[in-house]
């Protein structure tokens, strides 16, 4: 089937998160299709596209400049070239400033087409023997320690499984934290998924987080964990939320806001909190 491409469209083509066999024959012709490539980092695009042979115009998108960029990309779609997105490994526009991209297509009536690739997420869900039905992808948590918190503790109850990216120098703080907040959940961490060194490592947080404070990581990480058990998921207390609203001042937080995300977290007043904090 002849790979037809629509003059003025985006197409978000899904490229290899480790192994090249990976890269779909429909990709590879999409990629050699169309006018140019908005990619994540141009030095590891053109490492893929030498190694398929194909030479195409590319346009440096990420984080920093993707408010410039995006608009010049979408006025020359608009002037009928066509352009595959993609990031540096795996679906763009998830957990990934191509959200934007797509975003903007969307808000200017540009058509929009995906070419499906592989999904670091999904692979790591597959094979972490953890229940699959339903689950929520939270993506990398904060670099700082008090908005690394906030994150977990608004997931202390939720009763899906949880998927998250890591990165391997904060893993160690990561899995203290999750710990801390879940208690001793089963985990699986995959990492290199793909690669040469692939592993699904099946354990609980007490364990991996024992084992990770003395052993550096390598490789990237993609942290699959088990949900909250339904009897876990029980109305927050009062004393509860005072508990949450002292945990964020001993990270840094004034009473006032603490007692304002507590409230948020709870259901209970502001000022209920508040009153029991100064008591």
């Amino acid at each position: 089937m002849e790979n037809k491409l629509e003059k003025g469209a985006l197409y978000v083509v899904g490229t290899p998160i480790g192994n090249l066999l990976d890269f779909s024959p429909r990709a590879a012709e999409t990629l050699a299709a169309v006018d140019f490539i908005a990619a994540e980092d141009t030095r590891v695009t053109v490492k893929l596209l030498n190694h398929f042979g194909i030479k195409k115009p590319l346009v440096s998108y990420y984080e920093h400049n993707k408010q410039e960029k995006g608009s010049v990309i979408t006025d020359r779609l608009a002037e009928g070239e066509t352009c595959a997105l993609v990031s540096d490994a795996g679906m763009p526009a998830i957990s990934d400033p191509g959200e934007d991209l797509v975003a903007l297509c969307a808000a200017r009536g540009i058509p929009v087409y995906v070419v499906p690739g592989p999904s670091a997420v999904v692979s790591a869900l597959a094979v972490s023997g953890l229940p699959t039905g339903r689950f929520t992808f939270e993506g990398f948590l904060s670099v700082n320690k008090k908005s690394r918190r906030e994150h977990l503790e608004s997931l202390r109850a939720e009763t899906r499984t949880m998927v998250f990216y890591e990165a391997p120098h904060k893993l160690p703080y990561t899995l203290q934290d999750m710990e801390a907040v879940f208690g001793d959940r089963r985990i699986a961490l995959v990492r290199e998924i793909t690669k040469i060194h692939e592993q699904c490592i099946r354990t609980t947080l007490s364990a991996a987080a024992a084992h990770y404070a003395s052993t550096p990581p390598k490789g990237e990480f993609v942290l699959v964990i088990e949900g909250a058990k339904p009897a876990e998921k029980r109305e927050m207390t009062l004393e509860d939320a005072v508990a949450l609203a002292r945990a964020a001042m001993e990270n840094g937080s004034a009473a006032s806001d603490a007692a304002k995300e507590a409230a948020k977290l709870s259901g209970f007043k502001k000022g209920e909190i508040y009153k029991r904090l100064m008591e």
